[in-house]
């Protein structure tokens, strides 16, 4: 079992998703220091000393300001990585989608055969009757 278990977890497609996960962890941290910290307090200097404080936001103990906070750096997050992957792809190489030979049934090519001939032998004839 002990094998399996590390035949699965060395799996480049585990790693990837590891590696990706403390990534996105530390990447979300960043962002949310971002908007609370940089976005918010300069939105609020321009729109005239609004305080965009949201955890402060409270109906008793249902704290609806951190929703909202986190709301906003989730969208600012998936947009941010919308922009990278976008980014990303256009340094790809494009693929070339490969020609698809499609194998006709044997027994329409030698239809197909025939009708050539026929067509052929009816030209054929029409030279010789004009002749």
């Amino acid at each position: 079992m002990w094998s399996e278990f590390k035949q699965f977890a060395m799996k480049g497609n585990v790693i990837d998703l590891a590696v990706g996960v403390i990534i996105g962890a530390a990447f979300g941290k960043i962002v949310s220091s971002l908007v609370a910290d940089i976005i918010m307090p300069l939105v609020g200097v321009i729109i005239g000393g609004v305080d965009f404080d949201f955890s402060k936001l409270a109906y008793g103990k249902l704290a609806y300001g951190k929703f909202i906070q986190t709301v906003v750096d989730f969208l600012i997050i998936s947009f941010s990585i919308f922009l990278f992957v976008k980014f990303i792809n256009r340094f790809k190489k494009k693929e070339e989608p490969a020609e698809v030979v499609v194998k006709a049934d044997p027994t329409v090519e030698l239809l197909a055969e025939i009708r050539d001939l026929l067509k052929e032998d009816k030209d054929f004839f029409r030279k010789n009757e004009t002749s």
